[in-house]
């Protein structure tokens, strides 16, 4: 089969390699028919991450047909279509029975990145996220073996696009799980810190629940602009602004902070020259940027919901101003089963439009260079999704239609600021937030190498509409 494979930092590549084979009677093999590059993965790519060797494969968001099943696999059958978790969880241990599928003590036989030498269970494999979550050969390929196949495959339904469900590998929950961790709902204020994949669709969710102030930092002004257009946010851009945590006070009632703040940017945000050496040292294994800004803008009693992937120490947390605000911290990876079919509802309903965060549709054999527009920022890039055994992607039309939310929610647009990067689950951030001067552009490359590209608008939270 073919399937991109690590070769050092950035380098990888698309390679001929092995079939998978089933190794345990509750294994399926799953032909790959979409697969998606997140933001997890470029901390891998940049060779962040440990224990990561030539040759893996990596992709945790997927989806496609089952192929082959093992003797004891009942939940699904040849020729489903199924979402795959990006967790792999057993569904019976101690922390399954209480849905926390994260923290599944039977999948992994690595010790996650916890430092603490204490003897405890580790947390779930993932999908070709290194030997710390259990080596297990990702999605970016044509064929997957996925273990624990009674608890993890999402069946969907024929109607749906594959664009559609393909965000319920990953992104979706846990922009969903960020957004429910910090206590959203109506009439709630929210500051989310970085406009990456999981940062979209958190303000996605939140916009869905009711909020009525939604922040956004970050400092790529393309993603700021495309948040103010389809979801309302109010924009600040850390490269214009050294305090977008001031800035957000400022704009609440009685200048108390924000209900909830969702930290979407994790290890890699962009910190202090102090912090910048440290990490370089590996005196430190993450900044605190935005965990800082965090504390900073949330009210008295409010929330930090940390979706961002976080290792090892941190400079500067400063534990004394979240215990004087009396503050709360949720965070970690996600208990994505818990929350498929809810979810599924609100794609069927048109309440959420996952798909609308796409930019960039590729062939499995482009995957490289998706890696790259993904990584660099360039040509707009928001996500990128593979499609295996093709290359020639075809496009989804769309027609224009206006926005339809305001400019703001709640307040002025913000000039911008702080610090940050990517949500290890998914998101580097802004700029500046002039208007929108230029249609943006669906991009597909063909196999031959030539770019083609279509204008098309925005889609917005309950008002997309497509033509195929």
């Amino acid at each position: 089969m073919r399937a991109m494979t690590y070769h050092g930092a950035h380098d990888v590549r698309v390679e001929t390699v092995p079939d998978p084979k089933l190794e345990a009677a509750d294994d399926i093999i799953l032909r790959v028919t979409a697969t998606a590059i997140c933001g997890s993965d470029l901390h891998l790519y940049r060779g962040k991450i440990p224990t990561v060797e030539h040759g893996d494969i990596f992709g945790h968001e997927f989806m496609g047909i089952v192929e082959e099943t093992g003797p004891e696999v009942t939940a699904v059958q040849r020729g489903d279509r199924v979402v795959i978790p990006f967790v792999i969880a057993c569904g019976g241990c101690f922390f399954c029975q209480m849905e926390l599928y994260a923290a599944c003590e039977t999948t992994n036989p690595g010790r996650g990145a916890i430092l603490n030498k204490k003897s405890i269970t580790p947390p779930a494999a993932l999908f070709g996220f290194s030997r710390l979550y259990g080596g297990i050969p990702g999605g970016q390929a044509e064929l997957v073996r996925v273990p624990k196949a009674n608890t993890g495959p999402f069946k969907v339904p024929g109607t749906l696009a594959d664009e559609k469900v393909l965000f319920l590998s990953d992104i979706l929950p846990t922009a969903w799980q960020a957004v429910n961790n910090a206590q959203i709902g109506q009439g709630s204020t929210v500051a989310i810190y970085g406009a990456g994949p999981v940062g979209l669709l958190s303000a996605a969710c939140a916009k869905m629940l009711g909020a009525e102030q939604i922040f956004m930092v970050d400092h790529h002004p393309y993603r700021l602009e495309y948040a103010q257009r389809t979801y309302g946010v109010i924009p600040i851009n850390f490269d214009e602004d050294d305090d977008p945590a001031d800035t957000i006070i400022r704009q609440t009632a009685g200048h108390r902070g924000v209900d909830g703040v969702i930290d979407a940017v994790g290890f890699e945000a962009k910190g202090s020259t102090t912090e910048t050496v440290l990490a370089t040292l590996k005196l430190e294994g993450s900044s605190g940027k935005a965990l800082r800004q965090c504390i900073a803008a949330v009210r008295r009693g409010g929330v930090v919901s940390v979706p961002g992937v976080y290792a090892g120490f941190i400079h500067g947390f400063l534990f004394g101003d979240a215990f004087d605000k009396g503050l709360t911290f949720k965070m970690g990876q996600t208990h994505v089963q818990r929350y498929l079919p809810e979810l599924l509802g609100h794609i069927e309903t048109g309440a959420l439009q996952p798909d609308a965060i796409i930019t960039h549709r590729l062939s499995l054999e482009q995957a490289a260079e998706g890696y790259k527009l993904f990584d660099k920022k360039q040509e707009n890039c928001r996500k990128v999704i593979l499609t295996p055994g093709s290359s020639d992607v075809p496009l989804t039309e769309t027609t224009e239609t206006p926005p339809l939310v305001p400019a703001t929610c709640g307040g002025p647009a913000s000039p911008a600021g702080a610090g940050l990067a990517e949500r290890g689950n998914d998101h580097r951030g802004m700029r500046s937030t002039g208007n929108n001067s230029k249609s943006e552009r669906h991009v597909h490359r063909q196999g031959n190498g030539r770019l083609s590209a279509r204008p098309f608008a925005d889609h917005h939270h309950g008002g997309i509409v497509h033509r195929r």
